[in-house]
């Protein structure tokens, strides 16, 4: 199976809900300058983020771990992979001082010695402390769907929503909202096929299932043996595995805005 990392083809071209975080503290959805579907940049290498979290303390904001890659766009086994390190500053597009990267599942794998084949190939989630100067810009919705509500799985032939935002749109955003299905998963991803599929700089995005809740993260676009499919980590075995290395009271913040699955 042939598959690469969007951000660096882009470069080189739970479970539990937060109700520590009162909702009442986020921007409105339709003038926040920091949510879901924002662009990233680590050292050049562009993403878009996924969804919103806290640990009680700070306010974070998703991306996938490949976004700080430092090998070749084929490099997508995170428990050999090369990543920048904790502490590296992230660049996040409507803040006003740059991010800190204070979780990568690529770093956490190989510092726990993780062996799952499934593991190594499809976890693919990292996560970005918001300075808290910008905390006042931020609202966890993911933009034109609403959501997320919860997190939650699908099943083959599913319908998902996400919401692309590279920079090779050229800030057209009728193109950046994406609605498909599902093909198969395996415990750790998902695979799906979308109008559009997802394009380089789109990496880290967010999917929803049906329902409106988190399903996954966008990671790798598949040359063979499914050409135009994207593989999407499974939110919740990244989430899980987050919490159970290092970041044990993370949580997922709620959308304001209610899911509304109409394209």
């Amino acid at each position: 199976m042939l598959r690469r990392s969007l951000a660096a083809v882009a470069v080189t071209c739970l479970f539990a809900i937060a109700p520590a975080v009162a909702q009442a503290q986020w921007a409105p959805a339709n003038t926040a300058t920091i949510h879901p579907g924002v662009q990233t940049y680590t050292q050049g290498a562009q993403c878009t983020a996924n969804f919103v979290f806290t640990n009680g303390a700070d306010v974070l904001i998703g991306q996938a771990a490949h976004c700080s890659g430092t090998g070749a766009a084929t490099d997508t086994n995170g428990c050999d992979s090369g990543s920048l390190p904790i502490g590296t500053p992230v660049e996040i597009r409507g803040a006003s001082r740059p991010g800190t990267l204070v979780y990568n599942s690529w770093l956490a794998m190989q510092a726990a010695g993780e062996t799952d084949p499934g593991a190594c190939a499809s976890n693919d989630f990292a996560l970005v402390r918001i300075d808290p100067a910008d905390h006042a810009r931020v609202n966890p919705s993911v933009p034109f769907w609403g959501g997320p509500e919860g997190i939650g799985g699908s099943a083959t032939g599913q319908r998902v929503y996400s919401y692309g935002n590279s920079s090779l749109r050229l800030g057209v955003r009728a193109l950046s909202p994406k609605t498909g299905l599902t093909t198969g998963g395996d415990g750790w991803s998902w695979n799906v096929y979308t109008a559009s599929p997802g394009i380089p700089g789109d990496s880290g995005s967010a999917f929803l299932n049906g329902s409106g809740q988190a399903l996954g993260i966008l990671s790798t676009l598949e040359i063979l043996p499914r050409a135009a499919s994207n593989n999407v980590t499974d939110a919740a075995s990244a989430i899980d595995y987050a919490r159970a290395h290092g970041m044990s009271d993370l949580r997922l913040v709620e959308g304001t805005e209610p899911f509304s699955p109409v394209l």
